[in-house]
């Protein structure tokens, strides 16, 4: 069992992977995502590295992960309602970036 000494460090724990906010918020707009739809809006991920990411998310319950036996295979990615409680911190975090996209970039 872990333990955390503040409470941001749960949040960071379960959102935080380069892609699991970005997903996270594509599934709050979309309601429901093919791994290919998820693959085509962020380019830039790699399969291996966006399978791993969906695990990790399912494996903390925070989306569903809908097989269809049919070929070729179809899986449907959802939020739970714990991801949906996510919705207030990720709308925050994502305006918070809007807000300082300039400052980072020329800082990094």
């Amino acid at each position: 069992m872990k333990e955390y000494s503040h409470p941001i460090e749960v949040t960071m724990d379960v959102v935080c992977g380069k892609w699991k906010g970005v997903i996270l918020c594509h599934l709050q707009q979309n309601d429901v995502l093919r791994f290919g739809e998820i693959k085509k809006l962020l380019p830039k991920v790699s399969q291996k590295t966006l399978t791993l990411q969906l695990r990790e998310l399912e494996a903390d319950g925070l989306i569903n992960r809908q097989v269809y036996p049919q070929v070729p295979p179809k899986v449907e990615y959802s939020l739970t309602e714990y991801g949906k409680d996510l919705e207030a911190t990720l709308n925050h975090m994502s305006e918070w970036g809007k807000s300082h996209v300039e400052k980072v970039e020329l800082n990094g």
